[in-house]
């Protein structure tokens, strides 16, 4: 089995985020800038920014794939590092925050740096499919308006007397059915079908096909978003948890017929800040939970502002009485002193979450400024500081840095 093969035998194209790519580059076509700039525009413009024949890549990373290509756009905090030192980053901080379950196929995955974001979550996919199944599915109970040969449920009158003049024998009702036809394996199966179309010629294609023929028959459907919303797990339904979360990356990420020549396609992207954000908070909070702290870690706390308007700092740490502000920023700064719009929102959040210590964390390896005083700002009884902090996302080996906490929290001097 060569995991290495990419998905259809697709031609792959390996950008960074910020770099631009351009018509004629690597295989990259009109076709495929044509379809990529609709995809942008049913983003709300957030993935590319439009150029002279190509686009720029934004902070979004992951994998786009569309008609014969396959775009991996890798994260690169600083754009003076090695290409090479990022390859396979991306995976191991969705593995690190828990967007990529941490099972046994998953770590082995996740080692493969070689393998791109959709095999990843395609395989993990149908991983779980296949536990979910040797475990046994459930059955759940929906209606069904048919003619049946028992009178059961409600009697549809209408629809009875026009299907039902001849065959008197039969009643047109609608009425409980309990089996496994029921929307959340057809969300379940929706995504198993996105996930064959794209599939077709690789290691993984055997592998859905077999799944396919172990799952039910079910109501084939086009599945909304609208639609996943209204699934709600209950004890019964806990072990669906992780596929119906994987289904519904994959059926909100696809597009049918998006480009020009009504090629399907599908992207997996990340919006770096986020992730950034999240990988800091969840990092922080391991941390002090597995080495038993008295320290609390927060993220997204929200205090009213303006009218309608509130603060939400990316991560609030607390210990005992005093507060501490952390905002992570995924850009090097260029000068040595951070913007003045970023300096008046650290100052807000210290004044409204009476926090003496904030920090603008950055990734990279910079010199370390120190705290420095925000003058004439003694009005609730504090001195509130601020510094720009710099932490190396990547260790040796160019793994994710294991002592990364430890430096934040000495850097934020808790």
């Amino acid at each position: 089995m060569n995991h290495s093969q990419p998905l259809n035998n697709q031609q792959t194209i390996s950008v960074y985020e910020h770099q631009r790519l351009y018509v004629g580059e690597q295989g990259f076509s009109d076709t495929h800038l044509q379809a990529l700039l609709k995809l942008n525009e049913y983003h709300d413009f957030s993935y590319f920014e439009a150029i002279a024949n190509g686009i720029k890549f934004k902070q979004y990373v992951g994998v786009i794939q569309v008609d014969g290509l396959t775009i991996e756009i890798h994260p690169k905090a600083d754009k003076n590092d090695e290409n090479s030192k990022w390859q396979g980053v991306l995976l191991k901080m969705l593995q690190a925050c828990g967007k990529l379950k941490a099972s046994s196929a998953g770590l082995a995955l996740v080692r493969k740096t070689n393998l791109n974001l959709l095999e990843v979550y395609f395989e993990l996919y149908l991983s779980e499919l296949q536990q979910l199944l040797h475990r046994g599915l459930i059955k759940q109970y929906r209606k069904q308006t048919a003619n049946v040969k028992a009178l059961k449920g409600k009697l549809e009158f209408a629809g009875h007397i026009q299907r039902n003049q001849i065959h008197k024998e039969r009643f047109y009702t609608t009425h409980q059915v309990y089996d496994k036809d029921h929307l959340l394996h057809q969300i379940l199966y929706n995504a198993l079908e996105i996930v064959t179309q794209f599939c077709r010629g690789t290691y993984l294609y055997d592998h859905c096909q077999r799944v396919r023929l172990d799952f039910p028959e079910v109501t084939r459907t086009r599945i909304t978003k609208k639609q996943l919303d209204q699934i709600k797990l209950n004890r019964k339904s806990a072990p669906y948890a992780y596929a119906v979360e994987l289904a519904r990356l994959i059926i909100l990420n696809y597009s049918p017929d998006i480009s020009r020549g009504q090629e399907k396609m599908i992207s997996l992207l990340f919006d770096m800040n986020k992730l950034w954000e999240e990988y800091v908070f969840v990092m922080l909070q391991k941390y002090c939970r597995e080495n038993d702290l008295d320290i609390e870690v927060n993220a997204q706390q929200t205090k009213p502002f303006i009218n309608s308007n509130y603060l939400q700092p990316d991560i609030v740490i607390k210990k005992g009485n005093k507060s501490y502000i952390i905002d992570t920023k995924w850009k090097v700064p260029e000068s040595s002193t951070a913007s003045i719009s970023d300096l008046r929102q650290m100052y807000t959040y210290a004044r409204f979450w009476q926090a003496k210590k904030v920090m603008l964390l950055y990734p990279g390896i910079r010199r370390n400024y120190g705290f420095q005083l925000f003058k004439n700002n003694e009005v609730d009884g504090f001195d509130h500081q601020c510094k720009m902090g710099f932490v190396s996302v990547l260790g040796s080996n160019n793994e994710l840095n294991p002592k990364i906490v430890e430096n934040i929290i000495h850097q934020l001097e808790v």
